[in-house]
Formats: structure tokens, sequence, C-alpha cells
């Protein structure tokens, strides 16, 4: 069987969680089926990698919906591009239409992986402008129409099925995001921290997370301001959605400077051994994110053995185990556009209490890191999840 997989990002260019799902996914197909990867951008040196695609020049402008119609002319090309596979699985929005058109075009089928929704990230209509609404129509005209849909979290299934009535609940099947335990583990060293200008002997709290609304770092913000500890701060972040919240960023951090010591802002991209020691070394992760469809993040902390603080929403609730691998903060969606908690002092509160609580008692948040690289051994790996994608494909081809 012949699998083309369609993907916005793929190593080098791999900038969020479903760009780490492609990598890894690839990896373990290949010995499975014959596999193709489609993706934007530059050519790769990897060899699954049979073509790449860049926009059309045409269509570049400063305006903010610009980069919707340059995503719908990869999209385009893709379709074209897959002639003769057997089967198209595409990955985000901006791959989804061109597995639409590729199914339309060739008679294959097209299963789309939802690794988030565009009905619940309202925020990006602030970074994309009109463009949303082009973003928004491409996932529900892919999605309704797809074979199957693959939903990385059973709350991401329930969502897929809120956000898209139309769909058939039996063509969305829930198939987890993954890891490599070997290469996310334990790593005492301190090289990369010293490096980092971080103080080795003293414990601190990580973030790691794009600047976007959606993952709730201004939040986070607010409640580092509120810790009794005096633990060291490292904030792994960049790529800010738009100059406005980049700014709200650097503003947080300054504030958040004058009233503690220990403030450590990396903005730049850290390379993935110096990640995987960061989240290894880190007394505790903190994933204070407004909306998470899975939260690879978190996985890739506990498969560290470190214990996590995160918020309770979306796929979190089913990777973290309150007291146990860490700690849930609740959260209530407010009224704005921007996926805010209902109550923000709340919310940044119950964030600053559950951190503490980690920092004040060693003893358990070692026993809480165990337990959660545990917990990712059993439940995931990629082996058995590239098994279930196969199993799935095999499903649709005649």
């Amino acid at each position: 069987m012949r699998v083309a997989l369609l993907t916005r990002e793929f190593p080098p260019e791999v900038y969020g969680g479903a760009g780490v799902h492609v990598e890894y996914l690839a990896r373990e197909l290949r010995s499975l089926v014959d596999l193709d990867v489609h993706a934007f951008g530059a050519a790769r040196p990897s060899p699954l990698v049979t073509a790449t695609y860049q926009p059309w020049s045409e269509l570049s402008s400063g305006r903010p919906h610009a980069a919707a119609l340059q995503t719908m002319s990869v999209d385009l090309a893709m379709a074209a591009g897959v002639e003769g596979v057997d089967l198209v699985h595409s990955h985000t929005w901006y791959a989804n239409l061109g597995g639409h058109l590729a199914k339309l075009l060739h008679g294959m089928p097209h299963v789309a992986t939802a690794h988030s929704l565009e009905p619940l990230r309202p925020w990006k209509e602030e970074q994309l402008g009109g463009g949303y609404r082009v973003s928004s129509w491409c996932e529900r005209t892919s999605f309704e129409a797809a074979d199957a849909v693959i939903a990385v979290s059973s709350g991401m299934r329930d969502d897929v099925l809120a956000a898209y009535p139309d769909i058939d609940p039996a063509r969305v099947s829930v198939i987890y995001n993954g890891i490599d335990a070997a290469e996310y583990r334990p790593d005492p060293g301190s090289d990369h921290i010293a490096a980092l200008g971080i103080d080795p002997d003293r414990p601190f709290i990580l973030f790691v997370g794009r600047i976007t609304r959606q993952k709730g770092v201004v939040h986070l913000l607010d409640a580092l301001r509120r810790l009794d500890s005096d633990a060291q701060v490292v904030l792994l972040a960049g790529a800010p959605d738009t100059p406005e919240i980049g700014a709200e960023m650097a503003d947080g951090v300054a504030a958040l400077s004058a009233v503690r010591p220990g403030v450590m802002w990396i903005s730049d991209m850290v390379p993935r051994p110096a990640v995987v020691q960061l989240m290894s070394r880190a007394a505790v992760f903190v994933c204070p994110s407004v909306y998470e469809p899975f939260g690879l993040i978190n996985i890739e902390a506990m498969a560290c053995e470190t214990p996590v603080v995160a918020s309770a929403v979306g796929g979190i609730r089913e990777i973290v185990v309150p007291g146990e691998t860490g700690w849930l903060v609740p959260f209530e969606s407010g009224a704005d556009p921007y996926g805010s908690p209902a109550d923000p002092d709340r919310f940044a509160a119950d964030l600053a209490a559950r951190i503490d609580e980690v920092l004040a008692d060693p003893v358990s948040a070692e026993r809480m890191g165990f337990a959660g690289r545990q917990r990712v051994l059993e439940h995931f790996a990629w082996p058995g999840i590239a098994a279930q994608t196969v199993e799935l494909y095999r499903s649709l081809v005649a």
C-alpha cells in the first residue's frame, strides 16, 4: 500500500506539536507501508520526502489573509503531486484541503488527522484577519468529506463532532499522539543548562511553547508573580503569532523580572538535546494552555521524569493523572474571543498554588516524575500508534 502524508511541517522545519507528530509517525510508517511525504517549503534531506511545495509568488503581500491564500495554492499543487498513491493522509488545515482535492481528483481515500480545530481557535482572526474564515472553510470542507478523521484524544473527538455535527461519528477514530521515549528520557547533565545561563544548582520552573493565545503564557506570567517559591523561571518561548502578543510577552517578562530574580526568557530555537536536558532538570514543568487538543509537550516532560502542572483542558486531561504524575488546574473559558479564562485571577492563583505545592515537596515530585515516565511508556509509544494508523488505512483501501 502506497500512502502519501501531506504536511506543512517536516524536519528541519518544525515549529509545533503537529510537525513533531508527522516526523515520528513517518519514521514508524516507513516499515509498514510504501510512504511518501509531501511538505511545504524547501527541499528536505530525508529520503521520505518525495516532494516539497512553495506558495504562488503572485499571492505574496503584507496583508494578514495572504497566508491563507498561499496555503491554498500549495494544496492545489499537492493534490496534483500525489497522483498514483493508494491513500492520502493530511495533517492540519494547512494540508487538509490538499487531501480533499486529491480525493476528488484521483478517487483515493482521504484520512485527516485533527490536531486542533479552527472553530476553537478564534484568536487566530487577530493573526490572519479574513484568512481565518478561509482556513475554517478549508478545514470544514475537508473533514466533512474525509473517509476517516483521526482525533488525537477522546476530548478532541468530542470537539470534532460538536464543531462539525454533519460528520458521521463512525468515521472519527481516536489514535493518540506519541513520543520516542528513547530520545525523550532523563538527562542528568548540565552542559546545555549552563550554556544557557541557568544555575544548575538551583531549582527552576520550565515553560516551553510558542507565544500564542492558545498556550496561555500571559496567564503563566501572572501566576509566577504570585509564587512563594524563589525558584528560577525558564521560559523557552518564541515565534509570536503577532507583534502585539510579542510585545505583551515582553512587557510581562519585564514586569516579572522586576519583582523576582532568576527569570530567563529564551526566544531562540533551542536544539532538541538541550530541550530534553531542560525538561529533565526542571523541578516542575508548566503547561497553562487555554486550548490543547492533545498536549504533546506534557508527554515530553513526563518522559523526562518531570512532574507537570497543566490546565485541565482538551487532551491534557487524558495525559496528566492528578496526584500521580502532576496536577491539573481547573479551567473555564470566558466570553472573550481569545479563549481567556472566565476568572483570570483565580486561574493564575490556582496555577501558582500547584506550582508551589510541587516545589515544596521534592520527594513527591520525584515520585510523580517516575510515574509520569511509566505512563508514557504504557500508553504513548509510537510503534503501537503507527500500527493502529495502518489498520485504519487498510480498512479504507479495497
